[in-house]
């Protein structure tokens, strides 16, 4: 069933998110060329395992990318305050040092269906972190504005949740998400092989290989989630998009499992928080 598995490409007008994704991995640790030409746009994706903050310029060219370990989220819900606080302020002010400007703005994204009060608590962080104007939008749509599926189902698995919006000629007709993600596959790894998590979460990108076959079952969970809210949608091919699933063969043991179309991408943690600044103001 591996035929049902290909790279992701571009699917509408808007050009090709593989190269849009390659920039900005390019950019991971790398120092500016230059003062960036404006306005600049932020996101911010908090995340389970890591936040990861993207500033686009005027032309909406990723022109800074950082990430820092967080642990502050568990199933899309911040559960620690102060310390989602923290890394996104330390991430603001590495950007703001580095490109020589001042990053008043904002978006960020929270995992669709949780509770308006979480959500919010997403906004909160930010601002506490220095943002004094921030847009909220959640997590499938921010991914969807970098990869711009017409007809298909993007999916996002972070590291608490699955999010699903699947679409029809470029518009959302339906939303969903439900719990299992990245964390959960850790889980599963760490009481395979007697690690910590955070051993496991290691353990898990530095040997894909040999983590695959442990991952198979949790990986097989995701999918009954991915199958339970696109019942109406199995025409479709799967978009995958979130760090969760950036294990060599994952996009195999989807498309067997499902007997569907699975399209992968190349850096897939970034597609969302590029969707996120896309909706920043």
């Amino acid at each position: 069933m591996a035929d049902r598995v290909r790279p992701g490409r571009a699917v509408s007008d808007g050009g090709d998110p593989r190269r849009l994704l390659e920039s900005a991995a390019g950019l991971v640790g790398a120092a500016p060329d230059g003062p960036p030409a404006g306005p600049l746009r932020v996101g911010v994706d908090l995340g389970t395992a890591s936040c990861v903050l993207v500033v686009l310029d005027g032309d909406g060219r990723p022109v800074w990318v950082d990430s820092h370990p967080s642990g502050a989220l568990r199933d899309g819900v911040v559960v620690d305050f102060a310390r989602a606080t923290a890394t996104v302020r330390l991430l603001r002010t590495r950007a703001e040092e580095a490109l020589g400007v001042t990053l008043a703005s904002a978006a960020t994204a929270y995992p669709p269906c949780i509770p308006v009060k979480d959500a919010r608590a997403c906004t909160y962080v930010c601002e506490s972190a220095g943002f004094t104007d921030v847009v909220l939008v959640d997590e499938v749509t921010a991914a969807q504005r970098t990869l711009e599926v017409v007809d298909g189902v993007v999916v996002d698995v972070g590291g608490g949740s699955t999010g699903v919006g699947v679409f029809r000629g470029g518009r959302l007709d339906a939303l969903d998400d439900r719990a299992g993600g990245g964390h959960h596959l850790d889980l599963v790894l760490a009481g395979a092989l007697g690690l910590s998590v955070e051993d496991a979460e290691v353990h898990k990108r530095e040997h894909q290989r040999d983590s695959l076959p442990v991952l198979v079952p949790g990986l097989q969970r995701i999918a009954e989630s991915v199958r339970a809210m696109t019942r109406d949608a199995e025409e479709l091919p799967l978009h995958l998009a979130g760090g969760a699933l950036m294990i060599t063969g994952a996009g195999d043991v989807l498309a067997e499992y499902l007997e569907r179309t699975v399209v992968t991408y190349p850096h897939a943690l970034l597609i969302t928080p590029i969707g996120i600044a896309r909706s920043a103001a």
